[in-house]
């Protein structure tokens, strides 16, 4: 189910009730009640009072859930929305369980459920670690980073990753680290962002011949470069799929007790 579409529908519906009561059905109580008290010599006691004024109940809880339902739509949708990361394709920058929040307006604002965007802010650059719509599946959510821009040539041949002809530079900082004993950890520098990787020197990973980005699109790969689907399988990501900027890990929760000694910013 796309809960951005049932959010949508949740506000509309209940703020469509209560601006019809607020139009046509709360001034039809009120005439009852000013025909009845007219009526009577001695005017209305306050039960019968308070039974003619009382609202309906799509009413009441349209009036409650309104306000509530609007704010978490547009914090939602144009300004932080939280997410869960379910693989390991990012290892080490996130772990599985790890709850990210994500920036929705660094690359400009997008209308809910249609995705178009209206006002325009940033675009991504490399190194950014993005969320986007999977292109194959638009209704799932994708984390990966940013690699190639717009325009970009991308390599990846024998574990190392070239953009425009060029290395991306790295280095060795660990051998098989304790989080993940069959890896490598190393520094990479892509763009103004240093952040680490995982490479397993026991498995071959995916190859990949030289490709350009094309306009509009971008190139993503996962930190554990050697057990992450991404673009060097399914291709590029296309402007109109991009959800937004994650910047912080805000708790972790693997089926036990949620843990927030895992606070962080992501880089």
């Amino acid at each position: 189910m796309d809960f951005s579409l049932l959010l949508v529908l949740a506000v509309a519906l209940s703020g469509a009730i209560y601006l019809l009561d607020v139009l046509v059905l709360r001034p039809k109580r009120r005439e009852r009640v000013a025909k009845a008290e007219s009526a009577t010599m001695e005017g209305l006691d306050a039960p019968t009072r308070e039974k003619l004024l009382k609202e309906p109940w799509p009413v009441d809880y349209s009036r409650s859930f309104f306000p509530v339902l609007l704010v978490v739509l547009v914090v939602r949708s144009f300004i932080i929305e939280p997410f869960q990361i379910p693989s390991g394709s990012m290892k080490p920058t996130l772990e599985v369980g790890d709850f990210i929040l994500v920036n929705k307006f660094a690359y400009g604002l997008r209308l809910p459920v249609v995705h178009h965007r209206f006002l325009e802010v940033d675009d991504p650059e490399r190194g950014d670690v993005m969320v986007f719509r999977f292109p194959e599946e638009p209704s799932v959510n994708f984390i990966k980073r940013v690699v190639g821009l717009p325009g970009d040539r991308i390599r990846y041949e024998g574990k190392q990753l070239y953009v425009n002809g060029e290395p991306v530079s790295k280095a060795l900082i660990e051998e098989g680290p304790m989080r993940s004993p069959q890896q490598l950890l190393l520094e990479e520098e892509l763009g103004d962002v240093s952040h680490f990787i995982y490479n397993n020197p026991r498995d071959p990973g995916p190859q990949m011949r030289e490709v350009v980005v094309p306009q509009g699109h971008y190139f993503m790969m996962g930190d554990n470069r050697d057990h992450s689907n991404d673009s060097r399988y399914w291709g590029f990501v296309p402007e109109e799929n991009i959800v937004g900027r994650a910047f912080a890990v805000w708790m972790h929760w693997d089926g036990g007790l949620p843990s927030f000694t895992s606070i962080r910013r992501i880089e």
